[in-house]
């Protein structure tokens, strides 16, 4: 299997285990009687566990729902996982993405649209193109052409329902915000999608995208190949913080 097919594969798992861990997050909190938490249990969890476990769910499963966040900025999720494209119209050409989207960049949203996407290729490799895909369109207000008009997949109309991928692919609330325990300084490094010595995994993948090949089971304490957008890096990572970080060529 190429470098390419494996980044591309390990980046459907930890997009997969992410959904998981979400998922089961969100029935464990409308489900269970009582509080949740125990205090001590609280006062266990990180301040990364607490943002993921209080991340703000709208649970799409309409056109409607996406409709619903047009005039509202939304900001990438899963990073380096999402094709984007001009949009011409309502209409992009799949054949020629403009970039893949980078981690906790805002998008505002302009617009809703439907187009049947290709049968195969990478347009359909992390979301089905089903009998046709959803998109939404978007600027982005940060970038160097803050006025262009771009568009990117986020779901699929199927045997008459739609699937909205959403809630995996972006936040609601601004993640400085949300993860702002991780301070200016490292958010500045993120925002420029560079990785430093000292950042946690999750900052990493934040910064790189979550395309990644962990060496390893334990989270903290391995290697992981980032796919850093076809520019791949090797971070080594003790004790939670990366101690050595080398570009692959």
């Amino acid at each position: 299997m190429s470098k390419g097919a494996k980044f591309m594969l390990g980046g459907t798992i930890v997009l997969l285990l992410a959904v998981a861990v979400r998922i089961g997050l969100i029935y464990k909190a409308n489900h269970e009687d009582g509080p949740v938490l125990k205090v001590a249990e609280v006062s266990t969890m990180s301040d990364d566990d607490a943002v993921m476990y209080n991340l703000r769910k709208l649970r799409p499963d309409s056109l409607k729902d996406v409709h619903d966040l047009i005039g509202k900025t939304i900001w990438v999720s899963a990073g380096g996982q999402m094709d984007y494209y001009q949009d011409a119209g309502n209409h992009v050409d799949y054949a020629h993405p403009v970039g893949i989207l980078q981690g906790a960049v805002p998008m505002l949203v302009k617009g809703v649209f439907e187009q049947v996407a290709p049968k195969s290729g990478r347009a359909v490799f992390r979301i089905a193109g089903g009998q046709r895909h959803v998109l939404v369109a978007f600027t982005m207000p940060t970038s160097d052409t803050p006025t262009a008009l771009y568009a990117t997949p986020v779901g699929y109309y199927d045997g008459g329902r739609y699937t909205i991928y959403d809630d995996q692919l972006f936040f609601y609330d601004d993640p400085h915000q949300l993860y702002k325990h991780w301070g200016a300084e490292m958010w500045s490094h993120i925002d420029k999608h560079e990785a430093v010595v000292g950042m946690s995994e999750n900052q990493a993948m934040m910064a790189l995208g979550e395309v990644i090949d962990p060496r390893g089971d334990k989270p903290g304490n391995r290697t992981v190949y980032f796919d850093n957008n076809i520019h791949p890096v090797a971070i080594d990572f003790v004790n939670g913080k990366a101690v050595r970080i080398t570009p692959e060529n």
